[in-house]
């Protein structure tokens, strides 16, 4: 399913083929993936052409590019896929560009997403997890409507998790 929302401020849409760098230099600023899995650029290129694959298929998840819409800057990417730790919810991400932080787009996106995350599947559940020292995305998370719950342990990392039923 071709995804384009647009606010005043940003558009978000599916990645056009010729925007793969742009997805994997988002990976080459340390402050933005200190609070991401550490990957390579192999495996950043393989999940950019896994996003190409899932537009193809019509599926509901996915990994949208953010663009400013007044230049159409690339601010940074968001996603709904499955959860791995539970099949029947949906995990909400996102990265933005430094130069976007702190400026209200993560929080009107991760709303926009919920809304879609909910109205385009059936899952039961949304969720997203953050390192513990990512203040900013957890204050996003409780913006967009998710209830901070206990933490756990992923591959020995202690990290917060959040989580929104469906109403």
């Amino acid at each position: 399913m071709p995804l384009f929302i647009q606010t005043p401020r940003f558009v978000i849409r599916d990645f056009k083929p010729e925007e793969q760098d742009l997805f994997i230099d988002i990976f080459d600023d340390e402050r933005v993936i200190t609070h991401l899995p550490k990957r390579s650029r192999k495996e950043l290129t393989d999940l950019f052409q896994w996003a190409l694959k899932d537009y193809a298929s019509g599926s509901p998840l996915g990994r949208w590019g953010i663009f400013n819409n007044g230049d159409g800057d690339f601010i940074g990417f968001c996603l709904l896929r499955i959860y791995d730790a539970d099949p029947g919810k949906i995990e909400l991400g996102y990265a933005l560009h430094q130069k976007y932080w702190g400026k209200g787009i993560a929080s009107d996106m991760a709303q926009i997403m919920v809304a879609q995350g909910f109205m385009h599947t059936n899952a039961s559940e949304l969720v997203a997890v953050t390192t513990l020292g990512n203040i900013g995305s957890q204050k996003v998370l409780l913006k967009a409507g998710m209830t901070r719950m206990d933490n756990f342990v992923r591959d020995g990392e202690e990290l917060a998790f959040f989580r929104m039923e469906r109403q």
